[in-house]
């Protein structure tokens, strides 16, 4: 308790003393105020030593303190000073060092008082109008800014006088009626003198002695009811002046005798050579000042020497450092240049083989599309041949061996989809297309494309689509049936009397866009963990043996791809001996309105009774009986014709309905024939039946003119949907 007490005490002490040294500096400034307010009062009495000597004992605490505003206001008395005795530049020095005070101080007052003083200066002491003139107008801008208009007066009274004295009457007299417009209102009597001077001054000027005479004596009435000893002096000299100019010699005189007396009283020799040396006081002081700071920088420039010569022994230090990392440097560059040109070499090495590589990407590219066209074309004349020996002898139909020549050129066709479909992707030439669909119908059509891979290993298919489906989504169907035809035929290889089953679920909607997850599981010979990962990749077949399963190991090496394009991943779950499962989420925009936009906007199958005439171009002698036959089979008129240069002879006399066009035959191509058609302003569609990618030759179809593309070998009834929907489009123009 007794220890708390002691603290308190304490510091009860410390907050006293200082509240002390507080108040004992606001009184020490207080007191210094009055100084300088009181040096300022020995000033106006014209006791010049006095006011120096008081101005210099404030300024002396004033720099102590860093009162920079009593600093600005000490050196701007000081200067008043030494302009009454004539030391005009020792005046200006003083005005100038208290004007660069008070702008630390940014004291607009202070600016004021060194900027009018410098103009009274140059214009009544040293007669430089021009330079004074300029100080006074500066002075007037800060009058207005601290809104003095006591101040305004004062300075405009003193820019009349200046110009008048210059005999510059013009420029003065705005001033002057400034000064008289404002003297009632914001004049005092220490300005009455002179204000009655200058009017005095510019009667004068215009010749009106009798209004001259009435404001000059005004003026010298006034200067000595107030003692303002220095202006009366000054209207004295004025009126003798008017006297002297109408011929009043004698009252010229004793005016001008008065100036004089009065001069002589106001700097008596005794009062300036005592007010002198008070002045060399401050002067002394401010050479003090000077040496004191001459001392600081000798000192700092010792200090320096010192540094000086630490930096010295540092920087010997850092420079041998320098030689020995130089050295260094040296060795590595040279180490460098030598790695720089192995790397060089290897880089050239590098880019031969990309360049190299490149090359054999474009050859495989080119090769995988010219062995699928050329693939394409027999299978076409295969497919299209089983076809017809089924229509022609129907007893065939359920033979076994027609049955496995139609799975096995289908099964073919697989393949190169499959080699086709995993180029496109790695060329990035795949983008997802936007049309409607019913998924569940989708699916149905897969499982029934696959049926006879069911029923060969006795498998059961089990379909469960959610409620939550939407009737319709809108998306890329193409590329969603590749992805479940894929991984259902897979399950349906792998898996031998047993169940694969695909269900379908909304797993979430956001806006339009519904989640729909699908699971595709089998209960067949399953996948090892480790091997898990490596079915995803290009031509792997894990387990295989080479009679039991058949395929390229691509397909599910296309899945992943596809679902990449769908923001989407597959997810696996196997396990040896009891199956696998397949899970993947695809995102579809399900929208009624768009939805109903994009159906009626679908070309119907507009078939009719009219026989249409078809122009066959097509160099394969086999693939002209196919077509020709197929065409035949649903009533079409047909005329064939092996090149391009017959295709030209025959249109120049018979018109047709349509004309079914190969692109790759001999002679003239598919392209240059179409373009040489549409130039004889034939307006026929053409429909190209060729074994290239719709993809590759789009573009340069368009431009030729042809109307649509069917992949040989095709489905028969896209085939005849296109040919009647651009029938009814080109008759219904014409």
């Amino acid at each position: 308790m007794l220890r708390n007490r002691i603290v308190l005490a304490f510091f009860l002490v410390i907050f006293s003393l200082c509240n002390l040294i507080a108040s004992n500096k606001a009184a020490a400034q207080k007191a210094l105020i009055n100084q300088s307010k009181e040096a300022n009062s020995y000033f106006r009495d014209n006791n010049f030593e006095k006011s120096l000597l008081l101005a210099r004992e404030v300024l002396k605490k004033a720099l102590q303190t860093k009162n920079n505003e009593l600093v600005a206001a000490s050196y701007n008395l000081i200067g008043c000073n030494y302009n009454e005795f004539s030391e005009f530049d020792k005046a200006i020095e003083y005005f100038n060092k208290s004007l660069h005070y008070a702008k630390i101080v940014a004291n607009d007052t202070l600016q004021f008082k060194a900027f009018n003083n410098l103009g009274n200066v140059y214009c009544f002491s040293k007669k430089n109008y021009n330079k004074g003139i300029p100080f006074f107008k500066k002075a007037i801008f800060y009058c207005k800014k601290i809104n003095n208009k006591n101040y305004q007066l004062f300075v405009s009274i003193n820019m009349a006088w200046a110009y008048f004295e210059n005999s510059d009457f013009e420029h003065g007299l705005p001033f002057l009626k400034y000064a008289n417009a404002n003297f009632v209102e914001n004049g005092n009597e220490s300005i009455c003198t002179v204000f009655e001077m200058i009017n005095g001054m510019y009667f004068n000027h215009l010749g009106n002695f009798k209004k001259a005479s009435e404001h000059l004596q005004k003026s010298i009435k006034h200067g000595y009811i107030h003692n303002d000893l220095d202006d009366v002096s000054d209207a004295h000299n004025e009126y003798s002046k008017l006297l002297f100019k109408y011929g009043h010699y004698k009252e010229a005189y004793i005016h001008l005798k008065k100036y004089d007396d009065l001069i002589n009283s106001i700097y008596e020799e005794n009062k300036i050579i005592k007010a002198s040396v008070a002045g060399l006081n401050v002067e002394l002081d401010e050479y003090k000042r000077e040496l004191t700071k001459f001392e600081l920088i000798k000192e700092a420039q010792k200090q320096n020497l010192i540094k000086s010569k630490i930096i010295v022994v540092l920087f010997i230090i850092v420079f041998c450092i320098l030689l020995i990392l130089i050295y260094t440097l040296v060795r590595n560059n040279s180490y460098k240049r030598k790695i720089n040109t192995e790397l060089t070499i290897a880089n050239n090495d590098l880019l031969i083989a990309k360049e190299k590589a490149e090359v054999a990407s474009q050859m495989k590219s080119q090769f995988v599309s010219t062995i699928s066209h050329e693939l394409r074309t027999p299978l076409y004349g295969v497919i299209g041949i089983t076809n017809m020996l089924v229509d022609e002898y129907k007893y065939l139909a359920k033979s076994p061996h027609l049955t496995s020549l139609k799975f096995s050129a289908r099964y073919l066709l697989s393949l190169i989809n499959d080699i086709l479909q995993i180029n496109k992707i790695e060329e990035n030439r795949i983008v997802l297309e936007h049309m409607t669909f019913n998924i569940s119908d989708e699916i149905e059509l897969i499982i029934q494309s696959l049926s006879f891979l069911a029923q060969n290993n006795r498998n059961r298919v089990e379909i469960d689509i959610h409620s939550n489906l939407p009737e319709y989504v809108i998306g890329d169907k193409l590329r969603f049936s590749q992805i479940i035809m894929n991984i259902v035929s897979n399950a349906l290889k792998f898996t031998k009397n047993g169940n694969v089953k695909i269900s379908a679920v909304v797993e979430k909607k956001e806006g339009n866009i519904c989640y729909i997850q699908f699971k595709i599981s089998d209960t067949g010979v399953g996948i090892d963990v480790k091997d898990q990962l490596k079915i995803f990749d290009k031509f792997v077949q894990v387990g295989r043996n080479d009679t039991d399963y058949q395929g390229t190991g691509l397909g599910l090496s296309i899945v992943k791809r596809l679902l990449e394009l769908f923001n989407s991943e597959v997810h696996l779950e196997s396990v040896i001996g009891q199956g696998t499962t397949f899970t993947f989420t695809i995102p579809f925009e399900s929208d009624l309105q768009k939805t109903n936009a994009i159906i009626n906007n679908i070309n119907v199958d507009l078939s009719t009774s009219h026989i249409f005439k078809v122009l066959i171009v097509e160099d394969n002698k086999i693939n002209q009986m196919v077509t020709r036959k197929l065409m035949e089979k649903n009533h079409f008129k047909c005329h064939v014709v092996e090149d391009g240069f017959q295709a030209l002879s025959v249109l120049e006399k018979e018109t047709f309905d349509i004309i079914l066009m190969d692109i790759n035959m001999p002679l003239m191509n598919g392209f240059e024939t179409t373009r040489l058609i549409r130039s004889q302003q034939i307006e026929t569609p053409i429909v190209a039946l060729t074994a290239f990618d719709k993809e590759e030759i789009a573009e340069e179809a368009l431009a030729a003119g042809l109307d649509d593309i069917i992949i040989k070998p095709f489905d028969q009834s896209k085939l005849f949907k296109v040919i009647h929907s651009l029938v009814s489009n080109s008759q219904s123009v014409s």
